[in-house]
């Protein structure tokens, strides 16, 4: 049997166990659960990188949000705060569409 110790979906279980097959699994405590909820946004973004097509970019950028929700309610918070937060954010310094590359501040 394949070893994975990674954090899988809640409903992963259940789709094994329709396959037919047996696995074993268990609950994190909550030191192991933010460490490797940390390491699956870390493996989403890595996906989301080496995305051949928008398509695939969006899929990837699905799973980097359900790691979000996730982060947040282990933080005591929500997708909702965390978007008051960035809409807060865009509307005091903006959002990153107008593509501007920062070089250099020349201090006087």
């Amino acid at each position: 049997m394949p070893k994975y110790h990674k954090l899988v979906r809640d409903r992963i279980p259940e789709i094994i166990e329709r396959q037919g097959l047996s696995y074993s699994s268990r609950k994190l405590s909550e030191e192991e659960y933010i460490m490797k909820l940390r390491e699956k946004l870390n493996e989403e973004i890595e996906e989301y990188d080496g995305a051949a097509s928008d398509e695939e970019a969006v899929e990837e950028l699905s799973d980097v949000l359900e790691v979000l929700y996730a982060l947040a309610a282990f933080h005591g918070s929500s997708i909702k705060s965390i978007e008051a937060n960035r809409a807060k954010k865009f509307k005091e310094r903006g959002g990153f569409l107008d593509r501007i590359l920062l070089e250099e501040v020349e201090d006087d």
